[in-house]
């Protein structure tokens, strides 16, 4: 049986808190003295799906899974929104199983995922990723009191529903020549703006009760990853996105490829940091930028600086010398890796590091030295600013974007786009034609 991408993720998640475990790093959730995760809910029926019961220890067993594949740290801000979730999950899997086993008896075929199946892939991912063995992988789940089966039911569904969808309609569709054609001219005309490495988790306001749930559902997930949940885990449960079987990696983008209020908000972050939630129409997304560049054709220039601070109104006796503190500096021969070192032994000079920079974007002095000194040396004229005299050293030079994607690389995230697009529309119908009652 081929393996579909989406459960390979989610069990990449519960592994990689498992690794970390095995390497002694204590994960918030792993790291309670051993004491297992007891979500608290009277035993009862929690849902009726077409008359398949999901009782309340499916429910706790999933929440227990939901907890310790994703990283949080369980509170009771959160609890509502985990137990949500883990319903969610359970009721659509009732629903694929359920939909899996009418087309296996109409069609006389076997598609859900056997016994040996789910072992071989539970196998290969911990013993290949992680160098344990699925015996270590079990006992570190029921150490937490999360039964094997509950995992095992979790892999079966998702390895048989992916299957079954690649199957039934990845093989019927046709990613055109023109199709490809248009989205690469699309990048190609987006190559000149700015471009974002983006990890993404969508939550859609359709499946969870409307925008205002979702925004306080994102709010909530972030508050979480501030104290160390994962974005990658995080992501593989909670994001609707077909990015969720990657950990949320949507690689690199150009404005327009995203909703127009998630293209404001990557304006304003940096490299490394988490957005705040940004609602759309449908859904909101939680963004983490993990890199940014200018547009193709635009040099870039990584600076460090050496500078005596003199004040705007300062005598040209006192600015005289500062420039002489710097020569002393330059006398010294500094490099890239050195010059904070030795640019300490002279009394006044300070220096550190001023990162990369777009050159047509840096103050103009700033801009002509970086332009005109070579690399690992000291620019030849000081720069006065108002707030001191300034020395500039380039320590690297490049020119941004990146190599766009080949017509292969294309072709497939149009085709999984539009898978994902035909499975949200194969589960909203099978959720309309259910019976299904929450309790």
């Amino acid at each position: 049986m081929r393996l579909a991408a989406g459960i390979t993720g989610k069990v990449l998640a519960t592994a990689s808190v498992l690794a970390m475990v095995m390497a002694g790093a204590s994960p918030a959730v792993w790291a309670q003295s051993g004491a297992p995760i007891e979500p608290q809910i009277a035993e009862s029926v929690s849902a009726v799906i077409n008359d398949d019961i999901i009782s309340s220890y499916d429910l706790v067993q999933r929440m227990k899974l939901l907890i310790l594949t994703s990283g949080m740290q369980p509170t009771q801000e959160n609890l509502p929104q985990i137990q949500q979730e883990a319903l969610r999950s359970l009721v659509e899997e009732r629903l694929q199983i359920q939909e899996l086993r009418r087309v296996e008896k109409e069609n006389k075929t076997s598609i859900i995922a056997t016994e040996k199946e789910v072992d071989e892939q539970i196998a290969d991912v911990v013993q290949n990723e992680y160098k344990v063995t699925p015996e270590q992988f079990y006992a570190q789940l029921e150490q937490q009191n999360v039964g094997r089966q509950t995992y095992r039911d979790q892999v079966r569904a998702e390895m048989s529903w992916q299957q079954y969808m690649h199957g039934r309609y990845g093989s019927r569709l046709r990613i055109g020549e023109d199709q490809v054609k248009a989205a690469m001219q699309r990048m190609s005309d987006a190559a000149a703006k700015p471009q974002f490495e983006i990890s993404e988790i969508y939550i859609d306001a359709n499946r969870v009760g409307g925008i205002q749930i979702a925004v306080q559902g994102a709010q909530q997930l972030i508050e979480q990853m501030k104290q160390g949940a994962p974005f990658p885990a995080v992501a593989r449960q909670f994001s609707a996105s077909s990015t969720a079987a990657s950990g949320g990696d949507a690689g690199w983008i150009s404005p327009g490829e995203f909703p127009p209020q998630v293209d404001a908000v990557l304006a304003d972050l940096r490299p490394g940091q988490l957005s705040p939630p940004i609602a759309t129409d449908d859904g909101v997304y939680v963004i983490y930028l993990r890199d940014k560049r200018a547009g193709g054709g635009t040099s870039l220039v990584t600076l460090k600086q050496a500078a005596v601070i003199v004040p705007a109104e300062a005598d040209e006796t006192t600015v005289a010398a500062a420039t002489r503190s710097l020569e002393q500096v330059r006398a010294l021969s500094p490099t890239c890796a050195d010059l904070e070192a030795k640019a300490g032994t002279v009394s006044g000079v300070l220096a550190g590091d001023l990162g990369e920079a777009e050159v047509s974007g840096l103050a103009p002095g700033f801009a002509e030295a970086a332009a005109s000194t070579a690399e690992n040396t000291l620019s030849a004229s000081p720069i006065r600013t108002q707030g001191g005299v300034h020395l500039v050293m380039v320590c690297g030079r490049r020119s941004s974007g990146g190599p766009q994607m080949t017509s292969k690389q294309v072709e497939n995230r149009l085709y999984g786009q539009q898978l994902t697009l035909i499975a949200k529309r194969v589960m909203r119908d099978l959720r309309t034609t259910a019976t299904i009652e929450l309790r």
